[in-house]
């Protein structure tokens, strides 16, 4: 090769070089673009997650720090109900040092699905169904009112074709609507479903006493206390006695530790408590509240035995 080839041929390769050098030095600058996205990312990946936040200890009892649900059986209207409840939910609240919350249930319907599914801590109602949460949900029954329901299924005085409780089948009888216990202790004297009174629907012992002397109901089903205060001239006569049951009574969720069940009963039938409780003593016509214990309610939740959805 001639000396003036050679030049021509070293002039052409340094001509190469940019050409030969830009895909390598694309290809570091893509490298380190992308290392560096990659770091940005990673940190930006570490940004958004959190560590989630450390959960409290369970020192305050059995829920916790969550609110505890007090509710009772929607007997009466949304407003004579809060200015009953109300204050033994704030007064439980303070003897706690947690919050205590009343919940209205609105309908027996709300009422029975909200109790069934554990929505409620603390409850007021009747035996049977505080005997019911004692067999299905491990509740203990704490305090009561004071006495005993003795419910008395009357006629007419002058009524002389009635008188036993099974001539009661397929006539009217005016009580309560079902779960109200006085009606399901009358309905648990027939054993055939076809063979059973017809319930008339009627809201107060009042009303039930005055539909059977006026007339509208062959029988009707109220404590024995409420139709001696109302039959004081005599115009019913009673054709069965149910055996007396007890009261009225608060069950406590076993949510709640052992020692809050032992302040909530204690704070019930304090001294302290007299202003809390008074419109519920006043509504039920009783002085004080007692203490009780799950023996003296076991088995009457077989009262709701036929009941829809509870067994």
């Amino acid at each position: 090769m001639t000396k003036q080839n050679r030049l021509m041929l070293r002039i052409s390769l340094l001509s190469l070089l940019p050409v030969l050098a830009g895909p390598v030095a694309a290809a570091d600058n893509n490298n380190v673009l992308a290392a560096t996205s990659l770091k940005e990312t990673s940190a930006a990946r570490k940004a958004s997650f959190r560590a989630p936040p450390a959960i409290k200890s369970d020192a305050a009892g059995a829920l916790g720090e969550s609110e505890i649900v007090f509710s009772a059986a929607p007997r009466e209207a949304p407003g004579a109900a809060t200015e009953i409840y109300q204050p033994v939910a704030d007064y439980l609240s303070q003897v706690l040092g947690r919050k205590v919350v009343f919940k209205y249930p609105g309908t027996w319907g709300v009422y029975r699905t909200e109790m069934l599914k554990g929505g409620y801590d603390i409850v007021f109602d009747g035996p049977h169904f505080n005997s019911y949460r004692m067999e299905k949900m491990h509740h203990n029954v704490i305090v009561k009112l004071p006495g005993e329901h003795v419910f008395a299924v009357i006629v007419r005085k002058d009524n002389s074709g009635v008188t036993g409780i099974k001539q009661l089948a397929g006539r009217s009888v005016c009580a309560h609507a079902p779960p109200n216990l006085g009606t399901l202790t009358l309905l648990s004297q027939f054993d055939n479903p076809s063979r059973q009174p017809a319930i008339v629907s009627t809201d107060g012992w009042k009303n039930i006493y005055q539909g059977v002397v006026s007339g509208k109901c062959t029988a009707g089903v109220l404590p024995l206390g409420n139709l001696k205060k109302f039959d004081a001239e005599g115009m019913a006569k009673v054709i069965h006695k149910e055996k007396a049951l007890p009261n009225l009574a608060f069950s406590i969720s076993p949510r709640l530790s052992t020692a809050e069940q032992a302040k909530i009963s204690n704070a019930l039938i304090s001294p302290a408590a007299s202003g809390a409780t008074e419109k519920l003593r006043k509504s039920h016509n009783v002085e004080k509240l007692i203490q009780t214990n799950n023996q003296e309610y076991a088995g009457l939740a077989e009262y709701l035995k036929n009941e829809w959805g509870y067994y």
